[in-house]
């Protein structure tokens, strides 16, 4: 934890850009029967929201990651099939190679999921390539139950609540509402000022550190 917290405390290097990855799902849902559209007020009668029926039908799941730099609100989002540790790899070539091609390390801030690691590369790309893009990463991942600390959260729960909040009847159309959000947020970027510091987490979160019992050592 304490590493990741003095992670953010980093001032803004565009040789060394911070940026946290991180991933959710989202279930494709079409409608059994056609959606009912808002009503405005009309004849006397007040407006009504859209309805949809309870019933849908499974499209399948769909994984979308999101690549945020928080202190320039820069952000990339990919929605994928999957998230194999190729789809992983695949976002990391995104990242190196078109995100930030002059940095000369990128500090990735992730989770432990078994895809996030430097293996993955390997199982995407030769030898050779996959050396290259592990060179350009400097990794910190956040602690088990910790994922509170990757910022890349911050910027899904926006996504979350701004864009998938409603039904999509295929991937297309939510790959369409995703590339939407993402060209409003280009053109306002929305930047994280992250004040919780390794001090706030020895008093705060005292609890989840170990208890030192016993003579000190000299």
């Amino acid at each position: 934890m304490e590493d990741v917290l003095d992670v953010y405390t980093r001032p803004y290097d565009e040789k060394r850009p911070v940026v946290c990855l991180d991933e959710t799902c989202k279930e494709v849902h079409g409608d059994a029967r056609p959606s009912i559209p808002p009503r405005p007020p009309q004849d006397g009668k007040s407006a009504t929201p859209a309805r949809e029926d309870y019933e849908y039908i499974r499209g399948g799941s769909t994984a979308i990651f999101m690549v945020y730099e928080p202190l320039k609100g820069r952000c990339h989002t990919e929605v994928s099939e999957r998230r194999t540790a190729k789809d992983y790899a695949r976002v990391i070539k995104h990242l190196c190679d078109t995100m930030y091609p002059s940095a000369e390390k990128i500090v990735l801030v992730q989770d432990n999921l078994n895809t996030h690691a430097v293996g993955s590369l390997y199982q995407a790309f030769e030898p050779e390539e996959a050396r290259r893009l592990a060179q350009r990463l400097e990794i910190h991942y956040t602690p088990k139950h910790g994922s509170w600390l990757n910022m890349a959260e911050i910027a899904l729960r926006l996504l979350g609540s701004q864009c998938l909040s409603r039904r999509f009847p295929d991937r297309e159309e939510l790959k369409k509402q995703v590339a939407a959000w993402q060209a409003r947020n280009d053109a306002a970027p929305m930047t994280t000022d992250w004040r919780f510091t390794t001090p706030d987490a020895r008093i705060k979160l005292k609890r989840l550190y170990p208890k030192i019992e016993g003579p000190d050592i000299a």
